[in-house]
C-alpha cells in the first residue's frame, strides 16, 4: 500500500493497492476509486465493539474497501478545511477523539476505550469515551485546521481546549481540570474545562475547534 495526500483546503489521502489490500472508513469516507475494488460494509469487531462506536459518535457500521487488481486507487476525504495525517500504529497505540479517524488498513483495529477517570469523560466536553487504534500498520487522522505535534517529557503538563486534542499516545494520561474563578467561567469564554495532557508521549493538536466554528456561524444565522 503507498499513498499520497492530495489538496491543501479541504484535502484527501488517495491509496494505491495491490490485489488483496484493504482499507476501511467510517460511513461517508470515500470521495473515489477507479475500477477493481469491491466495497463490503459490516459492523467491524463484532456487534458489542459496534455499539461501542454508538457512544463515540461514530456509525455502527464500517465500510471495507479491498482490491481485486493490482494499482486500483482510492481516495479518502477530510469533511472539513483541515489536514489529513497519517499515523503508524507499528509504533504505538494511539487514542483518538470522535471525529478524528478517517481511514486505517485492515491490520489497524479500531475501538472505544474509557478514560481513567469518570468524571474525565462525564465533563470533559468530548464524551466519556474516546478511540483506541492498535494493531500493525497506517491510519489516517482527519485534523481540523492546522496540526501541532508536541513530545511531552515525563512530568511535563500540556493544558489544552478539548476540542483541539486529536490524539495521543497511550503513554500519557488524560484527565480534566477545571478553569479556576468564576469571573473565568462566566466572562472568559473558555468553557467550564480543559483538558491536562501528561507525559511521557507524542500528542497531536488542531488549532480548529471546528464545534466552536459551526457554533459561531449558528449563533449569526438570522432567526424569526
Amino acid at each position: 500500500m503507498t499513498y499520497e495526500i492530495i489538496g491543501q483546503t479541504v484535502p484527501a489521502v488517495e491509496v494505491m493497492l495491490d490485489c488483496g489490500e484493504s482499507m476501511y472508513t467510517q460511513r461517508g469516507g470515500m470521495v473515489w476509486q477507479t475500477n477493481g475494488i469491491k466495497m463490503n460494509t459490516n459492523a467491524r469487531g463484532g456487534i458489542g465493539r459496534s455499539l461501542g462506536r454508538i457512544f463515540t459518535g461514530e456509525s455502527i457500521f464500517m465500510a471495507n474497501y479491498t482490491s481485486e487488481v493490482n494499482g486500483a486507487k482510492i481516495a479518502f476525504g477530510s469533511t472539513v478545511p483541515g489536514c489529513v495525517v497519517p499515523v503508524d500504529i507499528s509504533r504505538g497505540e494511539m487514542i483518538v477523539q470522535k471525529g478524528s479517524f478517517l481511514c486505517a488498513q485492515q491490520s489497524v483495529d479500531l475501538k472505544a476505550t474509557f478514560t481513567k477517570k469518570f468524571t474525565s469523560g462525564l465533563f470533559g466536553g468530548e464524551g466519556f469515551i474516546l478511540q483506541r487504534l492498535f494493531g500493525k500498520g497506517i491510519a489516517f487522522l482527519e485534523v481540523d485546521g492546522d496540526k501541532v505535534e508536541r513530545f511531552l517529557a515525563p512530568g511535563e503538563v500540556l493544558k489544552v481546549d478539548t476540542g483541539n486534542v486529536v490524539a495521543f499516545e497511550t503513554s500519557v494520561s488524560y484527565d480534566v481540570e477545571t478553569v479556576k474563578g468564576l469571573g473565568n467561567i462566566f466572562f472568559g469564554g473558555e468553557g467550564l474545562f480543559l483538558t491536562k495532557l501528561t507525559g511521557p508521549g507524542r500528542i497531536i493538536l488542531q488549532t480548529q475547534n471546528f464545534n466552536d466554528f459551526a457554533g459561531r456561524i449558528v449563533s449569526r444565522v438570522p432567526r424569526g
